[in-house]
């Protein structure tokens, strides 16, 4: 990942190159720590409002306060990104061990250069168990606390895949380490409910609201692994993704179909 961008609480802009969190700060130390992180299109960033809400909502449920300016550290890092394609993270963290003042950060970076390669192919997914009865502690929260989530990554990356889809015990639903997972039969889409601690993906979001005006139901619910496996098209939404076909899950393999092709399209035309 190349940054573009870097502004700090207490410090404006700082160069990406330069030490921006200290050893000692929770996040770090203890993985106490909330994050965010939307598409920006030519400069502009997508649903920033939402987004900061449910950092809000993050930090809450992990008992960090969020400092004043997060939305101005935001705008100080894009401007000096240009008006750019790339991403925008958001971090918020206790500050310091026993300092009391939270630090905030902003940073704009490079996209992955492969989207639309993948976008193409569509991405190959495994199955992680999770090991979890949902809704667990952390669920719904993007948290610092991302070890589980990237050593998915790897596990599916070590498995010959793209990414990786959470199971929690018996072979329920759950997500990907980075998105949220649909599928659709028919001319319904299915995605597990929020009430099982998955995300409630912005992206997600859009889909609900998009889905109806293309000609598709959308059903929330509890499902087990068999009903994924046995999808006529299956596909991911994500912030920096965006709406992204499967080709396999597991042994089981997909035609690319034409719900994610247009939930794509109907979310460029928002964007």
């Amino acid at each position: 990942m190349t940054l573009l961008a870097l502004a700090v609480s207490g410090r404006g802009l700082v160069d990406p190159s330069e030490p921006a969190v200290h050893a000692d700060d929770e996040a770090f130390l203890r993985g106490r720590g909330a994050f965010e992180t939307t598409r920006v299109y030519a400069g502009r960033p997508f649903r920033l409002g939402r987004h900061l809400d449910r950092l809000g909502e993050s930090a809450a449920r992990l008992g960090v306060v969020v400092p004043p300016g997060v939305e101005e550290l935001a705008a100080q890092a894009l401007a000096a990104a240009g008006a750019v394609d790339a991403f925008l993270r958001l971090y918020v963290t206790p500050g310091r061990e026993g300092s009391g003042e939270p630090t905030a950060l902003a940073l704009v970076g490079e996209l992955p250069p492969d989207l639309e390669v993948l976008r193409a192919r569509g991405i190959a997914l495994v199955t992680v168990p999770l090991g979890v009865d949902p809704p667990w502690l952390l669920g719904g929260i993007k948290s610092t606390s991302y070890a589980a989530n990237m050593v998915a990554v790897d596990e599916a990356k070590r498995r010959g895949a793209d990414d990786a889809v959470f199971l929690a015990r018996d072979a329920i639903v759950l997500e990907g380490p980075t998105t949220n997972v649909w599928w659709r039969r028919g001319e319904t889409l299915h995605t597990p409910a929020l009430e099982l601690g998955v995300l409630a993906g912005v992206t997600r979001a859009v889909v609900v609201e998009a889905a109806p005006e293309l000609g598709y139901r959308v059903e929330e619910g509890v499902y087990r692994l068999d009903e994924l496996l046995g999808a006529d098209e299956a596909f991911t939404s994500s912030s920096v993704r965006e709406v992204m076909p499967v080709a396999s899950i597991d042994a089981a393999r997909y035609a690319l179909g034409p719900a994610a092709g247009a939930l794509q399209a109907a979310l460029r035309a928002l964007t």
